[in-house]
């Protein structure tokens, strides 16, 4: 038999590939850095110190809890003056971002608002979607003072993942230490650090007025992209709204937990996955919203997924690409940003190289379970 024209060469298989950092758990994007060094944030390695150091984010292991129950939430937004007078008094500056969402506010402290104030300050972010008060003081309360506020608008939210000061796990703290460079690490697999998102709209209860409020900083960068989900809404045709009323999509916290303990996180709860209206009405200002994003949103229900899977990208990109119907929320010391959940979503951005610190505290009331009205056109 005459040989054979081609010959067979044996290479040795490669070994299995491992990630450097598992960055991706579905659809959920993880942007949170895994540690940080607790002697830099107290100024012991010569860099700068973390300026709120009561704020220094822990992960107790020991913090478990069962999963969350019903509560009966009450909308103050119904009972506000809508011409502010409290909120917005004589002497105030107010400055719209833009014509659709987004205010500046000077001249008025959060801390000293009366109830009604706080009222007006709930219909007022429902309105306006997202409200950057200047001049605050906030973040030299004691931490239990800033809850108490809070409080006034709902049930705290208890993060099931993220770090929080010592003795408050009501607060939710975003923090990239001092000298920080995981961003070289994220965009070796990420081309973008943009991660559009409702706050845990997995849960059956999912935030409403929600507070964040500024501790440290980076001279330029971290912005944060607020985009008005109810402008997105009415963006759309009749037909496709009417389309779009009575489905709903499951949420899941199930990636976001995974990724936690991928990193060596805790898990203070247990995932759930909730299914809610993908429109959704505001009960103040009865106004309709997109509800579904892709860092939680996974599956319309009743829908096969190619069919599921064609529409939700279709919105997630209305929502994302929608430039005439966001704003950009610029940091500056002292600064309390109130969104209201319900007809907003955000993304923080991971955008400066400098490794200065980026470090916020979040108050995240729970609301009403997500509902709907009926279609009008």
């Amino acid at each position: 038999m005459a040989p054979s024209a081609t010959s067979t060469v044996t290479e040795a298989a490669n070994p299995p590939q491992v990630l450097k950092t598992p960055r991706l758990f579905g659809a959920y994007k993880d942007i949170a850095p895994a540690d940080f060094s607790k002697e830099t944030e107290e100024g012991k390695t010569g860099l700068k110190a973390a300026k709120y150091q009561n704020y220094l984010p822990t992960w107790n292991p020991e913090q478990k809890y069962g999963p969350l129950q019903p509560f009966e939430h009450y909308e103050h937004g119904k009972d506000a003056d809508i011409s502010y007078p409290e909120l917005l008094p004589e002497g105030s500056v107010v400055n719209h971002l833009t014509p659709t969402i987004g205010t500046e506010v000077r001249g008025v402290q959060l801390s000293s608002l009366s109830n009604a104030g706080k009222d007006q300050l709930a219909r007022y972010v429902a309105e306006r979607k997202v409200v950057a008060f200047r001049g605050q003081d906030f973040a030299d309360l004691p931490i239990a003072e800033a809850l108490k506020f809070g409080g006034y608008f709902g049930r705290h939210h208890i993060h099931p993942t993220s770090g929080s000061p010592s003795g408050y796990p009501e607060i939710h703290l975003v923090h990239r230490g001092e000298g920080d460079k995981s961003h070289e690490t994220f965009f070796s697999d990420r081309t973008s650090s943009v991660a559009w998102h409702s706050d845990v709209s997995y849960e059956s209860q999912p935030p409403g007025t929600t507070f964040l409020y500024i501790l440290d900083k980076p001279e330029t960068g971290g912005d944060t992209l607020f985009v008005n989900a109810a402008e997105a809404y009415n963006r759309l045709s009749p037909l496709f709204q009417e389309r779009l009323h009575g489905l709903t999509a499951t949420h899941s916290g199930v990636e976001q937990a995974n990724a936690s303990s991928a990193r060596g996180g805790i898990r203070r709860r247990e995932p759930v996955v909730n299914a809610h209206p993908i429109v959704r009405t505001h009960p103040a200002t009865g106004e309709k919203a997109l509800f579904v994003n892709p860092q939680f949103t996974r599956h319309i229900v009743g829908l096969k997924k190619e069919e599921s899977d064609a529409i939700l990208k279709f919105l997630y990109d209305h929502l994302a690409y929608g430039a005439d119907f966001q704003a950009r929320v610029k940091w500056e010391e002292g600064t309390v940003v109130v969104w209201d959940n319900r007809v907003t979503q955000h993304s923080a951005l991971l955008d400066w190289k400098t490794g200065q610190r980026r470090h916020l505290a979040r108050i995240t009331p729970q609301a009403e379970q997500p509902f709907q009205t009926p279609f009008s056109s």
